[in-house]
């Protein structure tokens, strides 16, 4: 059915083997395997100890799961204190873990990236890993993204604000979005890290900014983000005054890049004097 334009579309749940995967879990998972495949090959191409490449990568993940979640639950701070308020009432394990699960169940991106980079970072260290490594897992990050936002689109999650230009869900678990026109955001933000992919691919490609890549994308990715988030029309992200969660992040990301930027390049130019 056409509507304005758009077709009517979503694909919340998979059967496979009589067992039910959403469509976002699907993704995420093709998501996080072609970012593994990327990084190993990629490495291996470059000279670089890929089994080393890809144990880095598989920690950052937990880092990413663990903080995905964590940032959902602060996002869901009023039903955490009215967990913790309520300890009492908790008869069994399986009745903690119902209770958890609206707190904790679902995942934010940017609880996943800063739960990853920390990870990441450990591991830059106890490794002893070299710039060439943290360019290649740079470009991982708006691979895999790219895969989890398309999954966002057919799951009918963090979609956009309502419009007369955009997609009209059915049957949707948040009834919010249910029989009204919301704007595609989560396919151009799919869209933008696809780009910004290719982007960083071909600086790692052709040695340009080496060593900083991943600064690129902690600077291009916030500031689009920011933006962004005024086409989003879902309110379980949080907000923090009149910005959203996820924007008061990309600014505190953006000004701390800029920061060790600065103090990087302070350090360099001491060393030359020096």
């Amino acid at each position: 059915m056409l509507c304005k334009g758009m077709i009517n579309f979503m694909i919340p749940n998979f059967e496979i083997f009589g067992k039910t995967f959403s469509a976002y879990m699907i993704l995420a998972l093709a998501g996080a395997l072609a970012a593994l495949y990327f990084t190993y090959k990629t490495a291996k191409k470059n000279g670089l100890d890929e089994l080393k490449m890809l144990n880095a990568m598989l920690f950052s993940a937990i880092g990413v799961l663990v903080g995905a979640h964590l940032m959902y639950g602060i996002t869901m701070y009023d039903k955490f204190l009215y967990f913790i308020t309520h300890l009492y009432e908790i008869s069994s394990f399986t009745n903690l873990f119902e209770r958890l699960m609206p707190i904790f169940g679902g995942a934010v991106f940017y609880g996943g990236l800063l739960g990853g980079l920390l990870v990441g970072l450990i591991c830059y260290r106890k490794m002893k890993l070299t710039k060439p490594y943290v360019d290649i897992g740079a470009c991982a990050i708006p691979l895999f993204h790219f895969f989890g936002r398309i999954g966002c689109f057919l799951s009918g999650c963090c979609y956009g604000i309502e419009s007369s230009f955009g997609f009209v869900y059915h049957h949707a678990l948040d009834a919010a979005i249910n029989d009204v026109m919301r704007f595609p955001i989560q396919l151009v933000e799919a869209l933008f890290n696809l780009l910004l992919f290719l982007v960083l691919l071909r600086l790692l490609k052709e040695k340009k900014l080496q060593g900083k890549l991943l600064l690129v994308y902690l600077i291009a990715y916030p500031i689009f983000r920011f933006f962004a988030e005024f086409l989003r029309g879902d309110g379980i992200r949080g907000f923090v005054g009149p910005l959203s969660t996820s924007q008061v992040i990309s600014v505190l990301i953006i000004i701390g890049t800029v920061i060790y930027m600065v103090v990087e390049r302070r350090k360099g130019t001491n060393n030359l004097k020096a």
